[in-house]
């Protein structure tokens, strides 16, 4: 009999419900990807690198153009200047990127805090590396972190903090007030920092996106991760990347070349064109999911659900009290099968839920999804 050495994991809940809304016919609000295509010029350039002779391998720690763009996008947004060859590592996606670097560095024993609601690839890297995760709630209404909290579970164990923002599930943003707070408690601890900041451009009412780049201090010890499906809408190449100071990303890189090794040639060279030649791309894109969150919101305020307008990411937390007492978990089953939307139980973040009556959707699909889905939840 084969001892599961992840034996609470089943199949992820994105899969979950993606497979139950294929099943039913439902609007897909669940699983986080667009409904809509990438820019074309981008898709352009995948395709003549497709058809110009650049299917081999890619180095190892990414094709060379892609590195160099994102150190210059880093430093011009967050006047961070990286070594492209020692400090950037593209992966295939995100997940891979926090999966190696929770593997380079936590060993058997470490414990590591994460803030629930946490992104449920954490945990699971976690105990792989035989580490042991301290898990401390976001505070309602704002999904803030108790830096108090976060001190008194500082200890000689402590390996890693995993910070997420903007965060996933609930749409909250770390503030430079956080950041000082994180700063003033790691000066006499040596924990390092894992930052997932996938959702770096996906702010909104003017706010900045305070990355862990930002800070010197901060950076020497981190991991920063990113996904370029998030920022080009196409969530299906799963590029990826890691920044981080030389000696931490040796040690990632140790771990990737035994994962994946390599990502897909002509999508990082495409990438690297597109993101050196647009870079308003991702300078316009608050403004693009603004209007997004904004009309979703908009459609709802007559609902019986309520909300805070996310301050970042393409999700938005709906609370049900109003409408329903039953479990999260039940009730998305039931809005799938029954009103033909789909959503995530947000309990499912959590590894003791508090019992909170909340949904998440994702708006990141076009206008005709968004009014057809409030149509249904304005129903309820």
């Amino acid at each position: 009999m084969l001892d599961s050495k992840l034996p609470e994991v089943g199949t992820t809940i994105f899969t979950v419900m993606s497979q139950l809304a294929a099943e039913h016919g439902a609007l897909n609000l669940s699983q986080g990807f667009p409904d809509f295509d990438g820019p074309e010029a981008l898709r352009e350039r995948v395709t003549h690198y497709l058809n110009h002779g650049h299917n081999q391998y890619a180095p190892m720690t990414g094709v060379a153009s892609l590195r160099a763009a994102i150190a210059e996008k880093n430093l011009a947004l967050y006047g961070h200047r990286l070594d492209p060859d020692t400090e950037v590592t593209v992966t295939s996606g995100a997940t891979e990127a926090l999966f190696c670097a929770i593997h380079a560095v936590v060993r058997p024993g470490d414990e590591v805090i994460i803030f629930d609601p946490a992104y449920d690839s954490y945990e699971p890297a976690v105990a792989l590396a035989q580490g042991r995760c301290i898990r401390l709630p976001l505070l309602r209404p704002h999904y803030r972190p108790d830096w108090n909290a976060v001190a008194d579970a500082l200890g000689a164990k402590t390996r890693l903090i995993i910070l997420n923002s903007p965060h996933n599930p609930t749409g909250s943003i770390l503030t430079a007030e956080d950041l000082d707070a994180l700063e003033l408690l790691l000066a006499d601890h040596d924990a390092l920092l894992l930052s997932d900041e996938v959702y770096e451009h996906i702010i909104f009412d003017g706010a900045e996106h305070q990355s862990l780049l930002r800070r010197p201090a901060l950076a020497a010890r981190a991991f920063v991760v990113s996904s370029f499906g998030k920022t080009y809408h196409v969530t299906g190449w799963k590029i990826g990347y890691c920044v981080a100071p030389a000696a931490l990303s040796a040690e990632l890189r140790k771990v990737h070349q035994y994962v994946t090794f390599t990502s897909i040639t002509p999508v990082q060279l495409a990438l690297a064109d597109f993101l050196a030649a647009h870079p308003e791309h991702h300078l316009n894109l608050p403004a693009f999911y603004q209007r997004k969150r904004d009309r979703f919101c908009s459609l709802l305020e007559d609902s019986r659900f309520r909300f805070q307008p996310a301050a970042g990411t393409y999700f938005q937390l709906l609370d049900y009290s109003s409408i329903s007492d039953e479990p999260d978990v039940g009730l998305a089953r039931r809005l799938t099968i029954d009103h033909g939307i789909a959503s995530i139980p947000v309990s499912v973040f959590y590894r003791d839920p508090p019992g909170d009556q909340v949904l998440r959707f994702c708006f990141a699909k076009d206008d005709a999804t968004l009014v057809a889905a409030a149509q249904s939840l304005r129903a309820l």
